[in-house]
């Protein structure tokens, strides 16, 4: 990582206030914090790959953090992390992507994921579970907000869709979002959408399916349409896919008689 992107790092994080009393700290706040944003970044999925990633990379880190007391453990990122406060620490890390990206274009993927080994049985909390946004293009995650235990992703896209630049952008998102209200959301903030369509919209879901088996079944003559044809090979194996794309509303219609 260069010297500038580490220097950014460190300025934007360290206005994070710290939970800790004076006397219990051995590892200063902005060393567990960058550890944790770095160690993410390179694939970590629980705090155990976080201490993991640091203890690998410590030669490495000492470059740039102090380490007074070298990477702390799994528990310690736990508790940190539990402690901070996470509407400061989201303000922080969406003012650092804004700045190492300018401009966010081309897809961006709306996912839903399960944070392993972050649930705490013993006081009754489930396992955290995000939604983030991650841009294709600029490979980055731009932003991510965790779902609430008594709903679901279909509250909390919105709210993430609402901390993002989409203009120009397209946004895919599995069969969940498929929501009229975050497609108009996603279409007012002047973007494309690309949803999954299951069988989670019932009527939808049957009319497109049966739009198309018709279609297919005289070669698409009665309807219009787009095709593409891609061939890939790769590992010894050709892969031949076809694509179909329907792209009038109206054109549910050619089901009727």
């Amino acid at each position: 990582m260069e010297e500038e992107s580490t220097n950014s790092l460190q300025s934007i994080f360290e206005s994070i206030g710290d939970p800790r009393v004076e006397r219990t700290k051995q590892h200063q706040l902005l060393d567990i914090i960058l550890i944790a944003i770095l160690g993410v970044l390179c694939g970590a999925e629980g705090w155990v790959d976080v201490e993991s990633f640091g203890n690998t990379k410590e030669a490495w880190l000492k470059t740039f953090l102090d380490l007074p007391n070298g990477i702390p453990s799994h528990d310690t990122f736990g508790r940190v992390f539990a402690r901070i406060d996470p509407k400061q620490f989201e303000e922080c890390f969406l003012n650092w992507v804004r700045g190492v990206t300018e401009k966010i274009t081309g897809v961006v993927a709306i996912d839903g994921k399960t944070l392993r080994r972050s649930h705490d049985a013993a006081n009754g909390k489930k396992a955290l579970h995000l939604v983030s946004a991650w841009a294709t293009e600029n490979r980055m995650v731009l932003a991510q907000v965790a779902v609430d235990e008594k709903s679901n992703e279909i509250t909390a896209i919105p709210e993430l869709l609402k901390l993002l630049d989409l203009e120009g952008c397209l946004v895919t998102i599995d069969a969940m979002g498929t929501q009229r209200a975050i497609a108009a959301q996603i279409i007012e903030q002047q973007a494309d959408y690309a949803l999954a369509l299951k069988e989670n919209q019932g009527n939808l879901y049957e009319d497109v399916k049966d739009t198309f088996t018709l279609a297919q079944k005289d070669d698409f003559r009665r309807v219009e349409h787009q095709f593409y044809k891609t061939m890939e090979k790769d590992h010894g194996r050709l892969e031949n896919r076809q694509h179909w794309l329907i792209d009038d509303r109206e054109q549910l219609s050619y089901l009727d008689p």
